[in-house]
Formats: C-alpha cells, sequence, structure tokens
C-alpha cells in the first residue's frame, strides 16, 4: 500500500502548504535566538537545534547530576535538522549557585582543552525530515571534571560566535545529609491546592564555620526553572542540623499529572492520536483535543519528561522522524496572559515558539511544533502578562494529590573560596 494511501487526507493538514512551513520555522528562529536569558536552563537557541538531551550514564529519567570522581559520565545529545554534517564545538563553564560563570580558572576545574570539537554523530536514516544526530560524554579521554559544582556546556557551529544551544548539569560532592518531606497540610490550605516541603541539612562530621551563611540552597519542583525557590534560610537550628520547615517560599501550586501521548508510527494512531496525515513533504499527527481541567485526572505520569522511541523501538536515536504534531486545549479564552506548551519537550521554558494561538472560531488554543517520536508527557501552563512564572491553575487546575518531584540541592562556599561547591542534593517523589 502507498504511503499516500494509508495515511487520511485531511483537508486542515493539505492546507498547510510548504510556504506555512517555512513560516513556522521562520518564526521559532526569531523567537528562540532572541532569548539568552535564564543561563541555568537547556535551551536550544537555533530553530535547527532539537531535541536536546541530558543524561548521567545514560539512565532515562534520572536528574543531571552526578557522583564526582565517581565513574560517571553525562551525555549530551541533539539533533540538526540540516541533514548535512556540520563542525560543532562546546565550551565547559563551571558555575555557582546561581549559574553565573565562577571565578575559578579553566585549569582548576577541568583537565584538557575548554573548546572542543563534537566527534559523535550520525545521520537520520529513512526520515522524512532529514536530521544529523550529535552527542558527547563528560568526562572523557580528553576531559576530567575537577571540583563540584553546576556546569554549562554551550555548543557551538564552527567559527559561529552564539551558541546554538546549552546543556547544564551538576557534579556533587557528599558532605552533608539531606532529609525531605512534602505535604499537602500547608501552611496556606488543608489538602486543596498546595504542597509544602519541608526539609533538613545534617552536617555532622562536616567542619563549617558559619553554616547559616556559608550554605545557598535551591529547591524545583518537576525541573522548573520558572518557579525554583532560593535565597533561604532555616527556622530552626540544632546540634549539627539545620531545619526548613513552615517556609511560605516552600508552598508550591500542586498542579495535576502530565498529560501523556504517543507518536510511535507514520501509519497508526497511538495513545492520544486521533490520526496521522501526510502532506507530501512531512507526517504530521493530530492529538485528539484537550480540555480545560476543573478536577485531578489520576494518571501514571513521568513527570514531564518524554522518550524518544519508534515503533520497531530500532536505533531510536537516528530512525526515529519528526512529525508537525497538532495540538488543541478546548477551554475560554483566558485574559491577561498567554497559554504555552510546557514539559521536557519545551525545556520547561514558555517561549514564543511553543505559546498557543486562541481560535476566535473554534473557541480553542492551538499549537504546531514538530517532535521526534517518542512518549511525552506535556501540560498547558498560563503566563500572566509581565510575570515569568507558570500558572497551572487556569488549564489544569491545582491539586493536593497531584504527584510531583521535588529536588533539593545545598551548596557551600566556605569564607574566602571563589566558587559554590555542590555537598548535597536529594530528589523526592511524592507517592515515595
Amino acid at each position: 500500500m502507498r504511503r499516500e494511501e494509508a495515511l487520511h487526507e485531511a483537508p486542515s493538514v493539505r492546507r498547510m502548504t510548504r510556504m506555512r512551513l517555512i513560516r513556522l520555522m521562520i518564526i521559532l528562529s526569531i523567537s528562540l535566538w532572541g532569548i539568552r536569558c535564564h543561563a541555568q536552563e537547556n535551551i536550544c537557541f537555533s530553530p535547527r537545534i532539537k531535541t536536546l538531551q541530558v543524561k548521567v550514564d545514560g539512565v532515562w529519567g534520572t536528574p543531571s547530576v552526578m557522583l564526582l570522581g565517581g565513574g560517571h559520565q553525562v551525555e549530551v545529545s541533539f539533533d540538526d535538522l540540516q541533514a548535512n554534517h556540520q563542525r560543532y564545538s562546546y565550551t565547559i563553564t563551571h558555575c555557582n549557585a546561581d549559574w553565573t560563570p565562577s571565578d575559578l580558572l579553566t585549569s582548576e576545574y577541568m583537565t584538557g582543552f575548554s573548546d572542543q570539537r563534537i566527534e559523535d554523530y550520525e545521520p537520520a536514516m529513512g526520515t522524512e525530515m532529514g536530521y544529523c544526530h550529535y552527542w558527547l560524554t563528560l568526562p572523557n579521554e580528553n576531559t576530567r571534571l575537577l571540583v563540584s559544582g553546576n556546569y554549562r556546556v554551550n555548543i557551538f557551529e564552527d567559527e559561529e560566535e552564539e551558541p546554538v544551544a546549552q546543556a547544564c548539569f551538576s557534579v556533587v560532592e557528599p558532605r552533608v545529609g539531606v532529609e525531605i518531606e512534602v505535604t499537602a497540610n500547608t501552611d496556606i490550605d488543608t489538602y486543596e491546592h498546595h504542597q509544602q516541603v519541608n526539609f533538613a541539612v545534617n552536617y555532622r562530621g562536616y567542619q563549617m564555620s558559619n553554616p547559616v551563611n556559608e550554605l545557598k540552597y535551591v529547591v524545583k519542583q518537576n525541573r522548573r526553572w520558572d518557579n525554583h525557590v532560593e535565597d533561604l534560610h532555616p527556622t530552626l537550628m540544632q546540634v549539627n542540623r539545620l531545619v526548613f520547615n513552615h517556609n511560605r517560599s516552600l508552598i508550591f501550586p500542586a498542579g495535576n499529572e502530565y498529560r501523556r501521548f504517543e507518536i510511535l508510527s507514520e501509519y497508526v494512531p497511538t495513545m492520544r492520536v486521533d490520526r496521522m496525515e501526510y502532506d507530501d513533504t512531512y507526517y504530521h499527527a493530530l492529538l485528539y483535543a484537550d480540555e480545560q481541567r476543573t478536577m485531578y485526572v489520576y494518571d501514571e505520569d513521568q513527570n514531564g519528561r518524554y522518550y524518544v522511541r519508534n515503533g520497531e523501538n530500532v536505533t531510536n536515536d537516528t530512525e526515529s522522524d519528526y512529525f508537525f504534531t497538532h495540538f488543541t486545549l478546548q477551554m475560554p479564552q483566558v485574559a491577561g496572559g498567554d497559554v504555552y506548551l510546557f514539559g521536557d519537550l519545551t525545556n520547561n521554558r514558555m517561549e514564543e515558539a511553543y505559546r498557543m494561538e486562541y481560535n476566535l472560531i473554534d473557541h480553542q488554543y492551538e499549537l504546531v511544533t514538530p517532535l521526534k517520536q517518542g512518549s511525552y508527557n506535556y501540560l498547558y501552563m498560563y503566563k500572566p502578562d509581565g510575570e515569568e512564572t507558570g500558572q497551572t491553575r487556569p488549564c489544569e487546575g491545582d491539586f493536593h494529590q497531584t504527584e510531583n518531584e521535588y529536588e533539593v540541592f545545598v551548596y557551600h562556599r566556605p569564607f574566602g573560596e571563589r566558587y559554590d561547591k555542590l555537598i548535597g542534593f536529594q530528589k523526592i517523589n511524592t507517592r515515595e
């Protein structure tokens, strides 16, 4: 059976001509190249760069944190939608707790050269959308990381001064214990719309002159940076222990479980896919329309992650195609802000490329974006005008039952030191 006959030929996709696709890529280019803030995030600055991932030891779904000197490796990978091989290089920058560059010299935090080429790449095979897959690993035979803390990898196309992408990870030297609990009995409501994080730092056996002033903390929910918390101070000081309880800064809107879908086959609609179509150039996956949530929806989600794979689950990195994926959210238009597609598929960023347009005729938000074949989690996030923090309540609701992940990072800068060590890290799942 010919491919065109195997796929539906809906007018909605036929009207998306090649010029509309080109226009979409231009919009992506303008929006992404105009962003240079929030240096602690994974970002694709160029519209050609897609599916930027950071994995420790190649294990999916784990935090981007590895043990100093523990024999672990972090892998940074991405696709370039320009199918021909390009020469890429990368730099490694050591950063403080706030992701500003530390004052260390390159030779103080790593061995080898600070600017290195990406040698590992492989072109896509058998896909409609051509691309080339690149990856690098750290440490490697040329580079060893010498100190704990945060690291930012900037990726450059040959002879260009502006990076096309950046990837972030952390290296920990565990010197303190971190205990976390999450409760829905918060200081502002009881088993309603929020979750409160309480944690304690046990520094027995680790020498510090002034723990209250020397330690810094970062708390994140589901790897999000738009609502992360820092500048924390202990509410209770015990012997060799600092306690952070009943801190209103650590109360998070609970959100709802992430929505899910799978795009595994060019011909057969899979989870939450209404139909597949082909426009003589690319594949399109039209998802079932989503609705505004007004109640908690239980699901076994992966807290916003995605996993690249195809229906045959063979050579996923280079034999998985890109589909233009159509999202619709049926709900009244929300004034005073915008709605964004959100999750790891957007690098947990609310930027123009993922802002949804409101269709006044059909009364729904709409977005089309190219995604690599795989299994995806996502949310719809509302961002009020002039604010940086997204809100789940208008589109998804906030419900205390929601399963979320929280991470606590503990940094230490002794008096006279020139960088922040990462001496403690802990993650908790609210269902654990």
